[in-house]
């Protein structure tokens, strides 16, 4: 080596980035919560021999759930039928509801106050009528329908609503997509169009999974209500009437059992919705960048 040469320095490598745990700690803290109020509920009822058909053990309702099954599980295909149909609807007339009032002015002060009255009427309320005009499937799909088409609507709007006016007025100023020849009118709804389509939906989509992640709950709220309020005449129905028939028959274990499957189910639609925000969400928008930094 020559003694003359510049002695080679090395820059410092980079500080070690401590491992992040949060991703961990938001599922392990939870299940170990769930696992102690189990495991609390057991040792209550085994300590104090509290009978089944006051309140079960969780062993008790799970090997309940298990000899149920062949009959939970037929309701709740039944219930996740009308939940996903009631939603399905729900966020087809949410969004081109919304698309319409956001394109008219006149559409929205005349239709925005009728929805705004669906959606503070209870469903407790309307079901009992649904039921008198409407088949009972028809009266439970409408149910699930009503209380999840107001988050869709309402959201949809807020965010096709929610894009920069300069935004806008800059786009309406190059006039590149106001069609040269064609009368005024035509010009400035194909403009809308345009707006709509390149400025409006991608500042909607946030805003949009938020409605749907509620109304997906909703749903199946709207459902078990209908369900509830068909009373009797829900034989052979979803779970919210076997949970009415075990009341009825004192069988405790086989409430529970079904009470839990409503509350998986539940879960399972808003972590499947979550997932699906997060997918469409996470290259560029905030709400989902800030959760991988």
């Amino acid at each position: 080596m020559d003694a003359t040469a510049p002695a080679r320095i090395d820059a410092p490598s980079p500080p070690a980035r401590p491992r992040d745990w949060s991703a961990a700690w938001k599922v392990v803290l939870p299940l170990a919560l769930f696992v102690l109020v189990l495991w609390g509920w057991e040792t209550y009822v085994v300590a104090n021999e509290v009978p089944p058909y006051i309140l079960p053990a969780p062993s008790v309702i799970w090997a309940t759930l298990l000899k149920d099954w062949p009959v939970l599980s037929v309701s709740l295909l039944t219930t996740l039928k009308t939940t996903f149909l009631g939603l399905i609807l729900a966020v087809t007339g949410g969004v081109a509801l919304a698309v319409l009032l956001s394109l008219s002015r006149l559409v929205e002060y005349s239709l925005y106050p009728y929805a705004v009255v669906l959606q503070v009427t209870p469903v407790v309320a309307i079901s009992p009528l649904l039921l008198i005009y409407l088949p009972q499937e028809a009266a439970v799909l409408t149910c699930a329908w009503l209380v999840a088409f107001f988050p869709v609507l309402s959201n949809t709007t807020l965010g096709l609503q929610s894009v920069d006016r300069n935004l806008l007025e800059l786009f309406d100023l190059y006039g590149a997509t106001r069609p040269k020849g064609w009368p005024a009118f035509v010009g400035r709804f194909v403009t809308r169009l345009k707006a709509l389509w390149y400025l409006r939906r991608p500042a909607a989509l946030p805003y949009f999974l938020a409605g749907l992640k509620i109304a997906g709950g909703l749903s199946l709220i709207g459902a078990v209500v209908a369900e509830i309020a068909a009373g009797s005449a829900g034989a052979g129905s979803g779970l919210a009437y076997r949970i009415i028939e075990s009341q009825y028959r004192l069988n405790i274990p086989r409430l529970f059992a079904a009470l839990a499957l409503l509350s998986l189910t539940g879960v399972v639609i808003f972590l499947a919705l979550s997932a699906l925000s997060h997918l469409l969400l996470r290259r560029w928008h905030e709400s989902a960048l800030g959760r991988e930094r």
